[in-house]
């Protein structure tokens, strides 16, 4: 890959933004508050047509309560569209709060009712925690449809970074537990392989800034309990790692041309289109991982916004069949 430097709209914000590079148990804590320091320091909109509230679902068999914050438009309609949404953070970092201005805008806009999962953190729950909270939040969600309002046949699923890497996870799970089915999947610069930055370095120009390559190995080894790149991973951890990709829902897939995630994105689009997957792809050139949160009103940010916001219009005006459950 050429040298692909960084759009002229994100330069600036390099300067004040937090970088994940040296992430270790001894900075973890540390880490964590200045991410959410940095998430709130953004200037956003408000949307007051949104009301969001706090609960807890039922967790998995023998874990505890997940935690799920809900958006809902205030003039809420019966049987609208959902989304069940996953937060960024590498899984070792993060709480709905940092895609919070992503979904009271999805919300607003789309219509949608959003459940947002704070899932459990590794190191402190390693896998399976993280993806078995999120599947109990789907499953509540599909299960109390009717008492929730929304449209069990209009089920999304979603979630950026590492919040879209256990959305394939998700996406896989659902799957091959069969009891709820997608009608489609929301995967944003998604985390997806273990081995990106352990056994398999992309190009030196992709992952210099935000989330680098020893973050990457960091979080990666923090989750699973063991080297990432090890052999005998589960695809429920790593999505990259399925060898199956039939059966699952649409998909869009969107990453920055600089972001460490570029090629396992592209690779797992590519392998998803061959599987029969209708999948959407979005590359916005010059851009680094998460520079839409941080940057959300340069002009490439609401581009790539209209891109996936556009693909989620479509498919909540069609919806699953109704025999489909």
């Amino acid at each position: 890959m050429p040298h692909n430097p960084v759009a002229p709209e994100f330069r600036a914000a390099l300067k004040v933004l937090p970088s994940f590079d040296g992430l270790a148990d001894e900075t973890l804590g540390e880490t964590r508050k200045a991410f959410i320091a940095a998430i709130r320091s953004v200037r956003v909109a408000e949307y007051p047509d949104v009301m969001v509230e706090e609960g807890r679902v039922p967790g998995p068999d023998g874990a505890p309560a997940v935690p799920v914050v809900t958006y809902r438009p205030v003039a809420s309609h019966p049987n609208a569209p959902a989304l069940v949404y996953i937060h960024s953070g590498g899984i070792v970092s993060g709480t709905p709060e940092v895609d919070d201005a992503r979904c009271r805008q999805m919300v607003s806009e789309l219509g949608l009712v959003i459940f947002s999962v704070d899932y459990r953190l590794a190191p402190e729950a390693p896998y399976p925690a993280a993806i078995e909270d999120c599947y109990a939040a789907l499953k509540w969600a599909h299960d109390h449809a009717a008492d929730l309002g929304i449209d069990r046949n209009r089920l999304i699923i979603g979630g950026d970074s590492a919040g879209g890497g256990l959305t394939a996870c998700l996406a896989l799970l659902a799957r091959d537990r069969a009891e709820i089915k997608i009608l489609f999947q929301l995967l944003i610069y998604p985390m997806l392989d273990d081995r990106t930055g352990t056994t398999l370095m992309p190009s030196p120009a992709l992952g210099e800034y935000i989330w680098t390559r020893s973050a990457n190995h960091y979080a990666w080894n923090a989750y699973l309990g063991k080297t990432p790149g090890s052999a005998g991973i589960s695809e429920y951890a790593a999505a990259f790692r399925a060898t199956d990709l039939t059966g699952l829902p649409p998909a869009y897939i969107g990453v920055g041309s600089l972001d460490l995630f570029l090629d396992e994105d592209l690779e797992y689009a590519r392998r998803l289109m061959a599987a029969g997957v209708p999948t959407e792809v979005c590359v916005i050139p010059g851009a680094y991982h998460v520079f839409d949160v941080f940057i959300p009103d340069a002009p490439m940010s609401t581009q790539f916004r209209d891109s996936y916001f556009t693909a989620l219009k479509r498919v909540i005006s069609q919806g699953l069949p109704e025999n489909s459950n």
